[in-house]
């Protein structure tokens, strides 16, 4: 049994019962913590409960509002004032690090950011502060530590371990967040503008070169020896991009891992340094992905770094989930590392009636988290400080009887995106409206949906329901739908969603096993089209628009949508889209009546698998990945109807009932895009035509979303 230190008892107490270093009595020269002291103060800090880490992303010094007074206070109110009566134990304050070198914090190692925004033509009506705070004798680091040992609270500091929201700099096109180190070093990179990259971005810096190791180490010695931080995060998800064998396509060598642990064990030693030093502990936290084995495709041997004791907190998922929260608890509990799930801004598009950056679906992701073992929750991008959310998720009972949402999927981003072969490691499902599941004759739904509800917590009964979001489906006959084996029924039904009363009783705090399969003998006829846009209105969700630009529009006129890109520079284009679940092994039929006024419009199809464009210009229809495939006509005379059709890898393209393309084997091998869309143009081209109906047939239905709601009387 391990013997009790008084002298560490009282230090750990006195730091844990009110988070206020600066009240912690300086450690006398012959009364110094040894290592092993420090370690297991350290040890006893990280497992002190917090509730919650609320990641600052600086945004707050970098876009001041331009007509408002650069005070330290006024600073402060835009997001951390508040926080101070809220569940946030921890601010874990980002000083930018954009770019890698970029800070806004007081730094001779890195480059301070003074640039202003509305320079490069963002945010006009903002101000980078960062200078007028350090010529008043702070900065924004400094403020924010000591706002929070002020306030009783712990302040990290957050480094973006290679941030890449530089990624639109071009030699002839200056960008805010793209610092000298990269114009003067461009052999540093995983790659160049031109060349760009298979995954993750080319202006990533490679972690294989020593200098960038050494620079990394640099930023955050200096800061550890000059600010009073109770630790650091150091933040691998944002971005993930480490080394450039992976950026073009393949995975870390055992190296390149030995690389980036080499310099973990470095920081971890510098931490200790100072430590001793200052007679308390400099934690260490990591926000990485959920699973070990896409972390080591990365460069990054998290488990090792457990092992050796190199991390104090671990803080798991952003873009995207892999596992669920079990896993990760699993992990950081078996090397007695606490567990900090991070529930970041979910930015899933075309949601229609169920929002997962509601309160309530916040509160349903928090539950699952606690549920599982979490120590606290990590929160990212959410930076109200007003907000109930960090008034509530820190707390499993301080959100029973609360209403909650929970979502079968939060974050729908691809591993795909930062490591080639990255979604093998996914465990979890995958359905969000724009990722919507197909539901066959012969291929039934069947996916878990975690509730991590104590319904024995609260004595008031909740109304618990299931929801579908069907938009094929017209009758509750079509379907066929269980819970836990429990067949479910009393549905009803309206704009696109079917929904199903629940008993508590019927659910497990964890996962619930949701199977939908089509009734056979309800099924619409081979002829009935499955989505039907007609052009006396825009379209309706589950159509959702792109955002264009100024140089895009459209019009509705005389029962046809008139679309336009007038633009040739990045983000000048105009689409309607409809995420469908279409698949490989379905045939489609696709039929848009369309009037060509000029330039270039598109038809855009994929089922995952493959992908495809209809090209309609004045002159000709062709297809875009083979340009050879086109048919000579006039397209702009009157509305034409043109029919795709696909089975498999063959293609044909009708024109007013003729058959006019004929394109067997060219329907393949370019993965990733499912969705049917119809517009204007592209980036660097422009269009204009009037579209009269858009309609789709499939043999399958799409599943866009799955939700279980919570409802407290």
């Amino acid at each position: 049994m391990r013997r009790s230190n008084p002298k560490l008892a009282f230090l750990v107490a006195t730091i844990v019962s009110t988070m206020v270093v600066s009240i912690v009595p300086a450690q006398q020269a012959d009364d110094r913590l040894t290592l092993d002291e420090l370690r297991e103060v350290r040890r006893e800090l990280a497992h002190a409960p917090r509730g919650i880490i609320a990641n600052n992303d600086g945004c707050d010094c970098l876009y001041f509002p331009g007509d408002r007074e650069v005070t330290v206070q006024n600073f402060l109110d835009l997001r951390t004032t508040a926080l101070a009566d809220s569940q946030v134990s921890t601010i874990a304050y980002c000083t930018i690090s954009s770019g890698f070198s970029f800070f806004t914090h007081d730094t001779s190692v890195g480059t301070l950011l003074t640039r202003q925004p509305g320079d490069y033509g963002l945010l006009p009506t903002t101000q980078n502060i960062s200078q007028a705070l350090i010529d008043q004798g702070s900065d924004c680091l400094q403020s924010v530590v000591d706002f929070a040992h002020a306030s009783g609270m712990e302040a990290f500091w957050s480094m973006r371990m290679n941030d890449t929201h530089d990624v639109a700099w071009r030699p002839d096109k200056p960008y805010l967040l793209y610092p000298p180190l990269k114009e003067e070093h461009p052999e540093w990179l995983v790659s160049d503008p031109v060349k760009g990259t298979t995954v993750g971005r080319w202006s990533s810096v490679n972690y294989a070169v020593p200098e960038i190791r050494d620079l990394a180490f640099g930023f955050i010695d200096e800061v550890c020896r000059n600010y009073d931080v109770d630790g650091i995060e150091l933040d691998f998800f944002r971005h993930m991009c480490y080394f450039a064998s992976v950026a073009n396509g393949g995975v870390a060598s055992d190296e390149e891992r030995e690389m980036m642990t080499g310099l973990i064990r470095r920081v971890r030693a510098m931490t200790e340094e100072v430590g001793l030093q200052r007679g308390r502990p400099i934690l260490i936290s990591v926000r990485v992905a959920d699973s070990v084995e896409f972390n080591r495709g990365m460069g990054l041997d998290i488990e090792r770094w457990l092992e050796e004791g190199l991390v104090d907190i671990l803080v798991t998922s952003g873009y995207f989930t892999l596992n669920p929260w079990e896993y990760s608890v699993e992990l950081g509990h078996r090397y007695d590392v606490p567990v900090y799930p991070c529930l970041s801004d979910s930015r899933v598009r075309g949601e229609t009636r169920f929002h997962r950056r509601s309160v309530e679906g916040y509160r349903g992701r928090a539950m699952n988290a606690w549920a599982a073992g979490a120590d606290g929750i990590h929160t990212f991008n959410l930076f109200s400080p007003t907000s109930a959310i960090f008034r509530e998720v820190g707390d499993p009972q301080a959100m029973a009887g609360l209403d909650k949402l929970y979502f079968a999927t939060v974050r729908d981003g691809s591993a795909n995106s930062w490591l080639v072969g990255g979604e093998q490691y996914r465990n979890v499902p995958l359905v969000t409206p724009l990722h919507p599941v197909s539901i066959g004759p012969d291929q039934p739904l069947a996916i878990d949906l975690r509730v991590g509800e104590d319904f024995a917590a609260t004595a008031a009964e909740p109304t618990v329901t299931l929801h579908l979001e069907l938009p094929g489906v017209e009758r509750a006959e079509q379907v066929r739908v269980t819970l836990n084996g429990e067949e479910l029924a009393d549905a009803t039904l309206a704009d696109g969603w079917i929904d199903f009363p629940l008993r508590a009783e019927w659910l497990t705090r964890g996962a619930n096993r949701v199977e939908v399969a089509l009734v056979a003998e309800e099924l619409p006829g081979a002829d009935d089209w499955t989505i039907v846009w007609e052009g006396d209105e825009t379209p309706q969700a589950p159509w959702y628009r792109d955002p264009g630009s100024e140089r895009t529009s459209e019009e509705l006129a005389d029962g046809a949508l008139f679309i336009a890109d007038r633009g040739t520079v990045s983000g000048d284009y105009h689409y309607y889209r409809y995420a469908w679940g279409a698949t490989p092994e379905e045939p489609v039929v696709i039929e848009a009546r369309v009037k060509v006024l000029s330039g270039s419009s598109f038809v855009l199809f994929g089922n995952g698998a493959a992908q495809e464009r209809l090209g309609l210009w004045p002159d000709h229809i062709g297809l875009w990945f083979d340009r050879n495939i086109r048919w000579e006509m006039h397209t702009t005379d009157d509305f034409h109807t043109y029919r795709i059709e696909t089975e498999g890898e063959d293609l044909r393209v009708y024109v007013d009932g003729e058959l006019r393309i004929d394109a067997p084997g060219h329907y393949a091998n370019r993965p990733g895009f499912r969705q049917l869309a119809f517009g204007a143009a592209n980036s660097t081209d422009v269009g204009e035509a009037w579209w009269d109906s858009v309609r789709a047939r499939l043999s399958s239905q799409s599943c866009r979303d799955v939700v279980v709601s919570v409802d407290y009387p």
